[in-house]
């Protein structure tokens, strides 16, 4: 008889999850090793990957992943979800060719401006797309305006996002590096990193790397974190995974000798950036999120806004504002109030962190939504 399946309470893999993202403790690491060990950090706003460092790292600093940026060291590119990601130089070789397809996809098949085209229309103005980037880098906005000129034909904008999402483009400073100001520019990968992505990483290995960073965790939460069916993957590399169960019987697959400690074990106040990973990497977000709550913790008309995690669950959330001669972060619980022992952490973690976004200006935090 088969062993039974051991089966995996909430709180056990939010334990799980907590360790995989090193924010049971801060770690002395390297950012290039912490950015390749959590497969890339969402980079949907430059500065979020800088603060998702700061939340797992001993002392971190922002010069370290800036220099990185600058010297070609780590990239930003589209990659899970068609969404923005900070990667080393040597992951963006080898993760993008598996990203590739989902672009295309994403274009014909997920945008407004993909039904205007037929396949045959797409790889003359690609192919062009792909000459005006690599020239220089450029916004959105100029390759429209030369595209247009092109192919009258077409809406210009729309050529321009087809560009965007189907060649491989890297985006370039000084926005990602910290505080990085400038407009949104790209160029081609052979133009910023002197050859186009490749060769790819096996779909197994992306498999067990994301295993690594986000296990337990189930074919489903795996599409749900990367936008890929990855099932025949799965299948090949189970022989090396141990099976667990949810609390609903959900089959949840993970690396034999990953971490999984002990779900009562007392974990710190953190203070994570919106869209940080922990947050988007399974179709059941429960084990970090309470219900309902997955859609409204991030930022929105250019404020930027956080989660806080006490007890290792998302209980509120986080904004900076600056408000005469201090920036003022606010505090928002969810449901209730915290205990005082928890306001009191919270509000030591608030201030370390405003010492980061706000170095040179007086800091206050207060509990409550503020007023915009």
């Amino acid at each position: 008889m088969a062993p039974r399946e051991q089966v995996l309470d909430k709180r056990s893999l939010n334990r799980a999850l907590l360790a995989r993202q090193l924010l049971l403790e801060r770690r002395r690491a390297s950012v290039a090793s912490t950015i390749e060990h959590l497969v890339g950090m969402q980079a949907q706003a430059p500065n979020l990957p800088y603060v998702g460092l700061w939340a797992r790292l001993r002392d971190f600093d922002t010069d370290e992943l800036s220099t990185m940026v600058e010297s070609r060291e780590a990239v930003r590119l589209s990659l899970m979800r068609n969404t923005i990601h900070v990667v080393t130089r040597r992951d963006a070789f080898g993760v993008k060719p598996l990203f590739t397809r989902l672009g295309e996809r994403g274009f014909m098949h997920g945008s407004p401006w993909g039904k205007q085209f037929g396949d045959g229309d797409l790889k003359p103005i690609a192919a062009a797309g792909a000459e005006l980037m690599a020239e220089k880098p450029r916004t959105i906005a100029d390759l429209a305006r030369h595209l247009g000129t092109r192919f009258p034909g077409h809406d210009s904008f729309a050529m321009a996002y087809g560009v965007r999402y189907m060649v491989p483009l890297v985006f370039t400073p000084p926005r990602g590096t910290w505080q990085g100001r400038g407009l949104v520019t790209l160029t081609t990968f052979e133009a910023w990193l002197g050859r186009p992505p490749g060769p790819a990483i096996t779909e197994d290995e992306l498999v067990l790397r994301y295993l690594r960073a986000f296990g337990p965790a189930s074919v489903a939460d795996m599409r749900a974190w990367s936008g890929l069916s990855l099932k025949a993957a799965f299948d090949r590399v189970r022989p090396k995974l141990r099976v667990f169960r949810d609390e609903q019987g959900r089959e949840l697959l993970d690396l034999p000798r990953a971490p999984r400690p002990d779900p009562n074990v007392e974990v710190p106040v953190r203070l994570l950036p919106d869209y940080d990973n922990i947050l988007l990497a399974h179709a059941d977000r429960s084990r970090i999120l309470p219900p309902g709550k997955h859609l409204g913790l991030f930022s929105s008309n250019g404020i930027m806004k956080g989660s806080v995690l006490v007890d290792g669950f998302v209980r509120g959330s986080w904004i900076p504002m600056d408000e005469s001669d201090a920036t003022v972060m606010h505090v928002t619980p969810f449901d209730k109030q915290l205990a005082k022992a928890e306001a009191r952490e919270v509000e030591r973690e608030g201030r370390e962190l405003l010492k980061l976004l706000a170095p040179e200006r007086r800091h206050e935090l207060r509990f409550g939504p503020p007023k915009i």
